[in-house]
C-alpha cells in the first residue's frame, strides 16, 4: 500500500446489538470548523474517513502513526454532535494537554482525574450536568467510584471516545486491565457509537480490541504507520557510562533547535541522567510515576514551554507528550517492546519536519526487561506460595496487611518484592484478596447469627431495612458469610442510605450480637481464608500466553537493534503495514552511517560510517532522509531572527495565558511566519494553522514583530 492511502475496512462482532441508522454525510461542516476553530485547511489522510465514519454513527477503529492527528478524528466530530462525548485516556499528561489546548481555542472541554480535590471534580461534573462541556476526558478508573456512569448516561453522552486503544487488549505492548472494564462502561452509558484509536495496533491486537469493546461493524481507518520524517539509529554501547557520555555529546550536537526526550528504564535511572545531564550544563527535567501530582505537573510545564529543553522519563510510564518540535528521542536503554519504541520514538517530529530517533543498546538491556516480565507475570508457583503466605500472616478477620515485602519474605521459595505485588493484584482480582480503597468505604463483616434467630427477632415491619442489608450480603456470599466477607458499602442496595446508613444499619446488628464488622482502611484482607487457590477464578492460561508473548516481542526488539538491514522496513514489516520496501533513506544501515559511542564526554559524539562521511544534518539538526519540502529547507540568517523574535513573543503569551507555548502557535506556523513575512492580517491568515480565532486573539501581536521586523 502507497504511503498515506487510506484502509476502510469493516469486521464484524457477532455478538454486537444491531447498528442505529446512519447520519447524513456532514464532512463539508467538518472541514469548516477544521478552518475555523482550529487553525487547518483540510484534514490530513485518514483523518477525513474516520470523521465521516464517526458522524454517521459508525463505530470506528482508528490506527494513525504518532502525530498523525487522532485526536481531531473525535474533537472535531464532538464539538458538531449534539451532546456530550466522553473520552477515556490512560495518560494524565496527556489529558491535561488536550483540553487546555481546546480551552485556549474557546472550546468547552474540561477532565476529571486524580489530580483534582473533591470540590473540583464536584464543580465539573456540575459543569457537564448544565450541559456546558462538549468533551470531558476520565481516566479508566473513575467508573469504578460512585455512580459515575450512570451520572453521565442522565447527561445523554452521544460518543464514546477510548484513546490508547491497544491497552485493552492482552496482546498489546501496555495492556492494562481497568481497561478491560471499558465494555461494561461502554454499556452503562447507554452503548453510544465509540472511537477507539491508537498508533500502536498489530492485526491481532486490532482484532482484540474490536472484540473486546464489542464494536459494531466498525469501520477500520489505517493509513500506514511510516513517519518518513523520522531518521532511525542505534549507537552500540558497552556500559552506562559509555552511554552517558554519547548521551551528552548527542544532546549537545543534535538538539541545537527544539527539544530533546530521553527515555530511561527506572525511576532511579531517570533521576540518575537528569542529574548527570544538570552537571553537565544542559538543563534537564525529570519526569516519571513516583513524583507527586504537583511536581509533575511542574515538570510538564517547564518543558512544554520550554524552559528545561531536556525532559528525561520512565519508557514504562509513558508520557503522552504532545509537543510538535521535539527534534531528538533518545532511548537511554533499549525497549521491551517494538510497539513502545516506535510510539516513543514517534514523539519526536510531530511537525513534520526532519527529526531523529536513536538507540542506545547494550546486550545486558535485555536483562532488566526479563525482570520486569518475570515480576508482572508469575508463574503459578509464585502466585500460590504467595497466596499461602497471605494465610498464614493474616488474622481471625483475614486482614493480611498492606506490605507486599513483608508478605514476599514469608512466602515459601525465592519471590521478590515485585512477583508479591504482582500476585497481590492478580489474586485481587480474582476475588480472593479485597485491597481497601482510600474512600473507606469497604467493611470487613461476618455473621454471628443463624437464620432462626434472625428469623425470630426482626420483624419486616420494625427491622426491614436491617433485613435487606443481610439479605444484600448473603446473597453475595452464602455460606462464607458465616466466616467473614468483604463488603463495599457502596454498591449496596437503593434505599438503605448509602455507606453512612449502611454503617448505622451495621452498628444496630452489631449491638445486637447478630454481626461483628469493622471498616477496612489501608491494606489486604482475604476474601475467604479458608477457600483453596484453585477455587479462585485466576485466568491461568492468559496468565502464560502473556508472559511467553512478552518475551517473544523482547527478542523482537533486540532483533531490530543488531539487524543490518532496513530498520525502517523491519517495524513496518512488525505491524502488518503492506507499505514496507526492503530499503529506505531514513534508517542508519540505508544510509551506510553508523554512529558510535563516545567514549569522554568531549568527544563528538559521531563517527564516520562505513562509507567513509558523516551523518548529514538537516535543518533543526536532524539526519538528512526524512519527508522533504520547502518548508523543510533552513531558515535564512535574518528568517531566523525573525523566528527567535517570534518565539518570544509566544513565550510571553503561553505564560500569560498559563498554557503550553504550542498552543499559542506550533513551531511549523512560526517558521512560515518568518519565511514568508506577513504584515497584513489577510496575509496572515495564510499561514498553517492560523484560523480566525487564533488571528483574532493573537494574530496583532505577531504583526507587530513581523512588521517592525
Amino acid at each position: 500500500m502507497p504511503p498515506g492511502v487510506t484502509r476502510v475496512l469493516s469486521f464484524a462482532v457477532p455478538s454486537a446489538p444491531s447498528v442505529a441508522p446512519p447520519l447524513p454525510d456532514r464532512l463539508d461542516e467538518a472541514r469548516a470548523l477544521l478552518r475555523d476553530r482550529f487553525g487547518y485547511p483540510d484534514f490530513r489522510p485518514g483523518q477525513t474517513d474516520a470523521v465521516r465514519a464517526v458522524l454517521a454513527g459508525r463505530d470506528t477503529l482508528v490506527v494513525l502513526p504518532t502525530g498523525g492527528g487522532k485526536s481531531l478524528c473525535f474533537q472535531v466530530p464532538a464539538l458538531l454532535l449534539d451532546g456530550l462525548t466522553v473520552v477515556i485516556s490512560p495518560l494524565i499528561s496527556l489529558m491535561k494537554d488536550q483540553v487546555d489546548a481546546l480551552v485556549a481555542r474557546g472550546l468547552p472541554a474540561t477532565y476529571v482525574n486524580s489530580t483534582l480535590s473533591a470540590a473540583e471534580v464536584s464543580e465539573r461534573m456540575a459543569r457537564v450536568q448544565r450541559g456546558e462541556v462538549k468533551l470531558l476526558y476520565v481516566a479508566p478508573e473513575r467508573f469504578d467510584l460512585g455512580k459515575t456512569a450512570e451520572r453521565l448516561r442522565a447527561v445523554g453522552v452521544r460518543l464514546l471516545a477510548v484513546d490508547e486503544a491497544h491497552c485493552i487488549s492482552e496482546w498489546g505492548h501496555d495492556f492494562r486491565p481497568s481497561y478491560l472494564r471499558v465494555r461494561q462502561v461502554r454499556e452503562a452509558l447507554g452503548a453510544p457509537p465509540t472511537i477507539a484509536l491508537t498508533a500502536t495496533a498489530t492485526p491481532e491486537v486490532r482484532e482484540d480490541i474490536a472484540r473486546q469493546l464489542a464494536l459494531r461493524d466498525p469501520a477500520l481507518i489505517l493509513t500506514g504507520f511510516d513517519r518518513t520524517n523520522l531518521t532511525y539509529h542505534v549507537i552500540a554501547t558497552k556500559n552506562d557510562a559509555q552511554k552517558d557520555a554519547t548521551l551528552i555529546d548527542l544532546l549537545r550536537t543534535r538538539a541545537e533547535d527544539g527539544v530533546a526526550i530521553v527515555y530511561a528504564s527506572t525511576r532511579r535511572t531517570v533521576e540518575r541522567i537528569a542529574t548527570m545531564l544538570q552537571h553537565a550544563r544542559i538543563g534537564a527535567v525529570a519526569y516519571h510515576a513516583g513524583l507527586d501530582d504537583e511536581h509533575r505537573a511542574e515538570v510538564q510545564d517547564a518543558f512544554m514551554s520550554e524552559r528545561a529543553r531536556v525532559i528525561v522519563a520512565t519508557n514504562a510510564f509513558g508520557m503522552g507528550i504532545d509537543k510538535p518540535n521535539v527534534r531528538l528521542v533518545v532511548h537511554h536503554a533499549m525497549p521491551g517492546t517494538l510497539e513502545a519504541y516506535y510510539q516513543e520514538a514517534g514523539r519526536a517530529g510531530r511537525d513534520r519536519l526532519p527529526a531523529t530517533a536513536i538507540l542506545l543498546h547494550a546486550f545486558p538491556d535485555r536483562f532488566t526487561h526479563e525482570f520486569f516480565i518475570k515480576g508482572a507475570l508469575p508463574e503459578r508457583e509464585v502466585i500460590g506460595a504467595v497466596y499461602d503466605a497471605c494465610r498464614r500472616l493474616g488474622d481471625r478477620e483475614g486482614l493480611v496487611g498492606d506490605d507486599a515485602a513483608a508478605i514476599a519474605a514469608a512466602a515459601r521459595g525465592k519471590v521478590s518484592d515485585r512477583e508479591a505485588e504482582s500476585a497481590l493484584r492478580i489474586l485481587a482480582r480474582a476475588g480472593a484478596l479485597a485491597v481497601a480503597d482510600p474512600s473507606r468505604t469497604q467493611a470487613q463483616v461476618r455473621l454471628l447469627a443463624t437464620p432462626a434467630r434472625i428469623k425470630a427477632e426482626l420483624t419486616e415491619e420494625e427491622h426491614g431495612l436491617e433485613l435487606a442489608l443481610l439479605r444484600s450480603l448473603w446473597k453475595r456470599a452464602g455460606e462464607r458469610f458465616h466466616l467473614g466477607i468483604v463488603a463495599d458499602l457502596d454498591f449496596l442496595p437503593s434505599g438503605i442510605g448509602g455507606p453512612m446508613g449502611a454503617a448505622q444499619l451495621l452498628d444496630a446488628l452489631q449491638a445486637r450480637q447478630m454481626v461483628v464488622w469493622r471498616r477496612l482502611g489501608e491494606g489486604i484482607s482475604l476474601t475467604d481464608p479458608g477457600r483453596p487457590l484453585d477455587e479462585w477464578p485466576v485466568d491461568w492460561g492468559q496468565l502464560d500466553r502473556r508472559r511467553q508473548g512478552e518475551l517473544r516481542k523482547l527478542e523482537l526488539m533486540q532483533k531490530y537493534a543488531y539487524t543490518e538491514h532496513c530498520r525502517r522496513h523491519f517495524v513496518l514489516r512488525y505491524f502488518g503495514d503492506p507499505a514496507a520496501r526492503p530499503a529506505c533513506e531514513g534508517c542508519d544501515n540505508c544510509l551506510g552511517e553508523r554512529l558510535t559511542a563516545s567514549e569522554g564526554a568531549a568527544s563528538a559524539g559521531r563517527s564516520r560510517g562505513s562509507r567513509g562521511r558523516a551523518v548529514p544534518r538537516a535543518a533543526g539538526g536532524a539526519p538528512k532522509g526524512g519527508a522533504a519540502g520547502s518548508t523543510d529547507a533552513p531558515l535564512t540568517r535574518d528568517e531566523m531572527a525573525r523566528f527567535e523574535r517570534l518565539k518570544e513573543v509566544r513565550s510571553r503569551l503561553a505564560k500569560e495565558e498559563a498554557v503550553p507555548a504550542y498552543v499559542v502557535f506550533a513551531d511549523r506556523s512560526l517558521r512560515e511566519m518568518a519565511r514568508a513575512h506577513p504584515r497584513t492580517l489577510r496575509a496572515l491568515a495564510d499561514v498553517h494553522g492560523v484560523g480566525p480565532a487564533k488571528l483574532d486573539r493573537y494574530g496583532e501581536a505577531f504583526l507587530e514583530v513581523l512588521r517592525e521586523a
